[in-house]
Order: C-alpha cells, then sequence, then structure tokens
C-alpha cells in the first residue's frame, strides 16, 4: 500500500476509522482485548528507516508525556487525546510523512487505528522532566527502553537530554543517554539524542538556543554512548546554522517547538536549513499538527515538499 492510498476513513462523526477501528473503539479494545496491541505490533509492515532521498519526515506527538499540551499560548491545546489522534492520522496519510515519535499510550492508539504500517516508529524513551516541575531537568526514562523498542519493532527511539552546568542531576541524566545510545546501537537502531544546553531562569527550565550553545551541546550529545554508528540528532534551528551544523558529522533532523510567529517565516528558515548536508529532515510536532488555520493535512505537504523535494516521499 502506498501512502496516498492509506485506508483512512471517517465517520459521519469526523471520527477517523482504520481498517474497522475507530478512535471510539479503543477503550473497549484495551478493556476486552489488551493482547491486540503486542499482536499488532508484531504483524506491522515495516519499513527502511530511510527510503532513496536519504531524508525523514517525522511527526512528534511525545509532549503530552511531558505535561506540555500547549500551543502557541494555548495551554490545553493538546489536551484532547481524541482531536490529536485525528490530527495524527490525518498528517501520516499525507504523501512524504515517513513517520512519527510519541510515547507508547500515543502509538499503541496509532497502531490499533492501523495508521503505523509502512511507516518509521520512533519511541520516545524519557519524559520524567515535567514542563514546569521543580524536577524538570531530572529527565528519568520513564516510557520506552532499548529493550522494548527492539523487542515491539519500532525503529528507534528518542532521549531528551538537557544540559545544566549549574545542575548536579544533570549527569544521571548524560548516564541514562549514553547507556540507552549504547543499547540501541546494539539493536542497530537509530538512538535520537536532543541535546540542549539549560539554565534555570526563576522557576522555569529555558534552553540556550544561541549558536555556541547549540554546538557545546552537540558536542556533548554526540559523544554519548559506546557507538555512534546508529546516532542521529534532533536539533533546533538557530542562527549561523551553517557554522553550528559544522561541529558533527552525525544526521540530524531539525525540530519545530512551539510555533511562534509567520508560519511562513518558520517554513522558510526550514528550507534553507535543509540545504545543508548534515541536515537530513525535520522532527515536527505542534507547527504541523496545530497550524493557524487549522488545515492539518495543508500544513505537512508543505514540510513534505520541504524534506522531500518532488519525489513525495524517500521510499
Amino acid at each position: 500500500m502506498t501512502t496516498t492510498e492509506h485506508i483512512t476513513e471517517y465517520t459521519t462523526e469526523h471520527t477517523p476509522r482504520t481498517a474497522g477501528v475507530a478512535v471510539a473503539d479503543l477503550t473497549e479494545i484495551r478493556v476486552r482485548e489488551p493482547g491486540r496491541i503486542a499482536a499488532a505490533w508484531a504483524a506491522r509492515r515495516r519499513r527502511p528507516l530511510v527510503g532513496r532521498d536519504g531524508r525523514l519526515l517525522v511527526v512528534a506527538a511525545d509532549h503530552p508525556a511531558r505535561g506540555a499540551l500547549g500551543v502557541r499560548g494555548a495551554g490545553s491545546a493538546m489536551a484532547s487525546r481524541s482531536d490529536l489522534l485525528e490530527r495524527l492520522v490525518t498528517a501520516l496519510a499525507r504523501p512524504g510523512v515517513d513517520g512519527v515519535l510519541g510515547t507508547p499510550d500515543v502509538l499503541d492508539d496509532l497502531l490499533l487505528l492501523g495508521a503505523l504500517d509502512d511507516k518509521v516508529a520512533i519511541g520516545s524513551m524519557n519524559r520524567g522532566g515535567l514542563q514546569g516541575a521543580r524536577f524538570e531537568l531530572d529527565d528519568r526514562f520513564t516510557a520506552y527502553s532499548a529493550h522494548e523498542i527492539a523487542a515491539r519493532g519500532l525503529d528507534g527511539g528518542k532521549m531528551l537530554t538537557r544540559i545544566c552546568l549549574e545542575d548536579p542531576g544533570t549527569v544521571a541524566t548524560l548516564e541514562a543517554s549514553a547507556r540507552a545510545v549504547t543499547e540501541l546501537a546494539e539493536h542497530g537502531l537509530m538512538a535520537m539524542v536532543e541535546p540542549f544546553m539549560s539554565v534555570h531562569e526563576g522557576d522555569r527550565v529555558v534552553n540556550q538556543l544561541d549558536p555556541d550553545s547549540t554546538i557545546k551541546s552537540i558536542h556533548i550529545g554526540a559523544g554519548l554512548g559506546a557507538s555512534s554508528a546508529h546516532t542521529w540528532l534532533k536539533l533546533p534551528v538557530v542562527d549561523e546554522l551553517e557554522r553550528v551544523m559544522d561541529a558533527t558529522t552525525l544526521p540530524t533532523l531539525l525540530l519545530g517547538g512551539d510555533p511562534q510567529g509567520d508560519p511562513h517565516e518558520t517554513y522558510a528558515s526550514w528550507g534553507r536549513a535543509l540545504d545543508l548536508p548534515a541536515v537530513r529532515g525535520l522532527v515536527v510536532g505542534r507547527a504541523l499538527l496545530f497550524p493557524p488555520d487549522g488545515d492539518v493535512a495543508a500544513a505537512v505537504d508543505i514540510a513534505a515538499e520541504l524534506v522531500h523535494g518532488g519525489s513525495g516521499g524517500g521510499s
């Protein structure tokens, strides 16, 4: 089945249905047939990590597990799971979308909806640093482990790795991320490291997005683990990106973050960044799933064109 032949249907209430399962059915399945989840992972049709063009467009959906539900100042924009799933199913059905990044609850839902066949599935691993918590920089691994990612047939794991030089707890995060990189590499699976130099500003944790801080985070993140063979970086779009990307030979995916300002300016910045050789695609959630005009498909199509050009995808 090609991307354009995705079997998503909609009920008259616009609830996404895929392969006979609707969002409204998910709770009943979880109550009466929880074994269907493991069976569906075992039966899922997989694809290579990258296709002919060596690029990836991945939709991110792991923010809610860290308590980060806001988009453009709307604090509960991602609070509705049914709404989020509808947006994700729409996005994954578009040509050129390679896959999704999420926690087990989200990926299991998408799996039951039939949306993950022939898609890259990346498991989000450490969600313990809850947004706004006093322990936010304690990014413990509370979701997928490398073992579970391999056992369920996912394609890789992502770890948020915030580095605060004033917080002794950072070293535990670095150690855990390094262990995850090593274990994923042992299984031949992508380790997606998302490093930031971070600081406390009052009650908030703020990531430092200047070029020199980003370069420092790259060198620290790239050095984690016993092997870098399967390590990719997930980095923000910052100023002087050509100089920043000269800090690594690792393939890099750019993140979208909480969208601000004119979407067309955001798309333009992505397009310029994607011209750099080490930049191999995008991992974007809120900017595509919650565009200002509400047209998820149109926003995703723009991103797919930026990543894959006229090929419609890399597979």
